[in-house]
């Protein structure tokens, strides 16, 4: 069998029902991948979450010949990575330092560009708080000169670097830097030689991004492979345009405090999910509805929302996916329509105070002073932000129920019958995961069947004869979903409290820890309350697959931002809003950046987009010729990068946590599952927040 191979214990069934047969079978190899890299699983039923047992050919086919389509979309993936691997190892990295150098009015600054290329891209940082007007003049070979326009340096805390790019007609001899400024100014030069190419980047950054979203829309490959792939092949461009990164500047893009949150915060979830509270607090989530699905949907919504406005929602997710695969799991309801319910409120709850959402945090955190106005309060924020998600919430919810109008959302089956398919569930993923590449296994695979075949005829019988009341269904629940261990339940209890209120006080400026040292730190603590000696097969149940596509996608975005897209959309938005007549700049101004930063932060990670927008935003409320406020068009961006990550499946973080922890459980969240109900759902609340931040600040006026 290929593949690493983990050996896992026999399931245990209950006492009154069939084994398996032949005790030497008892221990079962699971074979976690194929040699396609592909998991093999049966069709699953969209509405029972279960897989198909129907016999199929694939043991014959998994290790036969692959399918033309199969040899082609391979033969392309590899090729695009060897090009770009050969791009990659062809260049060489490029050098960080700075030359360091001093002028004033009288005296200019000479130096060599240290490149024959005939794009020079200049960063220059004043190593002071200063501003000042400078003029690059390049000597080319052949006696000419190239000027630039005046620049203008402006060096704060937030704006380091002035960026600009000189194409030359020839290859530059020196460089010469002259500045208006009367007292002498130190400033770090970094010059960096650029193909000819280098014009079309935007385009380049485009087209893998689609290819990128190609792979996990018709789910060519798994998402974290297409990350994966999708980041190298960016690498490969950079390399080609002559930007290729040091591997530390790489291994800086990720975002370890995100990482290092999901990883804590899963092992936490992992040690209290053996005390068996999901399943106990799924039960009393089902008695509190009184057997009404829709009002079980809606207290888990208005939860998730409340939450996530006060913990972040990758968290909120992440403690509330377990108990809701396990509360659908004991009342036989199909779990996808909920998480997907859940994970949406999620976001748009998130969005209401400036803690909610990391794009908030930015925003808040960012130094508005600058542009002359005052910078924007925790309150200030919170305020606004809250009052218009009352709207959103409102208008989304008849929305979400229009959407699930066919959803088979009826009463579940009885608990026995529920408890019977699990384990009709658990059989099928099972048998799914074997070859039949020994005798051995095809005793094993054969038994696995008849056992299928065993459990369903139990459970039709069951569902037939089944004539209990709704009383009596909870009391059944009751009893098989009881604490299993209440000892390790209130060690994970305090730990969890403890980590949660971290969270809260870590903005404290005396706190200097961040919320991922606060879960690495509470997953330490619970670790060594519970003295955990199976360290091997906890580890086993954290999603590797999720760690490493966010890994992957920070990479993929940040070097997207290299190759300057994110900066393109920004200098396309100002540059419409500056087109716009005076009377309406305000209004288009609005629906502008919040409709474009929804959009963009649908399909690109909202974390730099909303960076990348914060100095556009600056610009253009500091422009004299365009005088807009600053407020309006910041609650615009706010609204727009947290509310469109409900757009796809990998728009926002808690979305990909929510679909990794399900896939785990053998629940299956796809791009376009997500889709058919995120987009419409984000398409309706960012309309909504358009005509609220039109009313309060194009008809009422607000904050002007």
């Amino acid at each position: 069998m290929s593949g690493r191979r983990k050996q896992v214990d026999g399931l245990e069934m209950d006492s009154n029902r069939n084994t398996i047969p032949d005790a030497d079978h008892s221990t079962i190899l699971l074979s976690e991948t194929d040699l396609d890299g592909e998991s093999h699983t049966d069709d699953a039923s969209e509405t029972t979450g279960l897989i198909s047992s129907e016999p199929s050919s694939k043991h014959e086919s998994q290790f036969g010949r692959k399918h033309m389509s199969t040899w082609i979309k391979t033969l392309l993936l590899l090729s695009m990575l060897i090009l770009a691997a050969v791009a990659f190892g062809m260049s060489e990295e490029n050098d960080d330092n700075g030359m360091l150098v001093i002028l004033d009015s009288e005296t200019p600054a000479r130096l060599s560009p240290g490149t024959n290329k005939p794009v020079l891209d200049f960063r220059i940082r004043a190593t002071k708080n200063m501003t000042a007007n400078l003029t690059v003049i390049a000597l080319l070979r052949n006696g000419d000169e190239t000027t630039s326009k005046p620049l203008v340096l402006h060096s704060d805390d937030e704006s380091l670097y002035l960026k600009y790019r000189m194409t030359l007609a020839d290859e530059a001899k020196s460089i010469t830097l002259t500045t208006d400024a009367e007292d002498q100014v130190a400033l770090l030069v970094f010059i960096e030689g650029l193909s000819s190419l280098v014009k079309y980047e935007v385009v380049f950054a485009a087209l893998i991004l689609v290819v990128v979203y190609v792979l996990i829309i018709f789910e060519l490959i798994h998402r974290a492979l297409a990350a994966m792939l999708g980041a190298f092949l960016t690498l490969g461009v950079l390399s080609v345009l002559g930007k290729q990164p040091p591997l530390e500047q790489i291994v800086s893009w990720i975002d370890f405090e995100t990482v290092m949150l999901l990883f804590g915060m899963m092992i936490i979830v992992s040690i209290l999910s053996e005390t068996g509270v999901f399943e106990w607090a799924a039960v009393k989530a089902y008695k509190i509805s009184a057997g009404s699905i829709w009002m079980l949907l809606t207290l888990l919504c208005g939860f998730s929302a409340i939450v996530s406005a006060f913990l972040d929602n990758v968290t909120t997710i992440l403690l509330l996916t377990p108990v809701t695969i396990s509360m659908c799991r004991v009342i036989g309801l199909d779990p996808t329509p909920v998480l997907l319910a859940e994970v949406i409120f999620s976001n748009i709850g998130g969005t209401a105070t400036a803690v909610g959402d990391p794009p908030n945090v930015i925003i808040v955190s960012s130094d508005w002073s600058t542009t002359g106005e005052k910078d924007i309060e925790f309150t200030e924020f919170t305020g606004h932000m809250f009052l218009g998600i009352i709207f959103v919430t409102a208008v989304c919810y008849p929305m979400l129920r229009w959407l699930y109008r066919n959803e088979k959302l009826s009463n579940p089956d009885p608990p026995d019958v529920a408890e019977i398919k699990r384990e009709i569930q658990i059989w099928q993923r099972t048998k799914a995961s074997l070859h039949a590449v020994s005798e051995e296994e095809e005793v094993v695979i054969q038994s696995l069947e008849a056992k299928i075949r065993q459990l369903k005829s139990l459970a039709e019988e069951k569902k037939n004869n089944s004539s209990l009341t709704w009383e009596e269904k909870v009391h059944q629940l009751e009893q098989h979903s009881q604490i299993k261990n209440k000892e390790l339940l209130q060690d994970c209890c305090v730990v969890l409290f403890v980590v949660i209120v971290m969270f809260f006080v870590h903005s404290i400026d005396s706190v200097h820890l961040d919320l991922g040292w606060i879960a690495i730190l509470g997953a330490l603590c619970l670790l060594l309350l519970t003295d955990a000696q199976d360290f091997d097969s906890l580890l086993e149940r954290i999603e590797w697959g999720t760690l490493l596509f966010f890994a992957a996608l920070f990479i993929l975005m940040e070097a997207l931002a290299e190759l300057g897209l994110i900066d393109w959309i920004g200098t396309q938005t100002s540059d419409l809003i500056k087109a716009v007549p005076d009377e309406s700049r305000l209004s288009v101004a609005i629906v502008l950046i919040l409709w474009i930063s929804a959009l963009a932060s649908s399909f690109i990670d909202n974390i730099p987009f909303t960076t990348a927008m914060i100095p556009v935003i600056k610009s253009i409320v500091q422009d004299p010729n365009v005088d807009l406020p600053l407020r309006p068009l910041v609650w615009a961006l706010a609204f727009g990068a947290c509310l469109g990550g409900n757009g796809t499946l990998i728009g926002a973080s808690a979305n990909v946590v929510c679909a990794g922890m399900a896939e785990q459980e053998g629940i299956t969240i796809s791009f376009n599952r997500f889709f058919r109900v995120g987009f419409p759902m984000m398409l309706v609340s960012v309309s909504v927040a358009t005509v609220y931040l039109l009313i309060c600040h194009s008809a009422l006026q607000w904050d002007l």
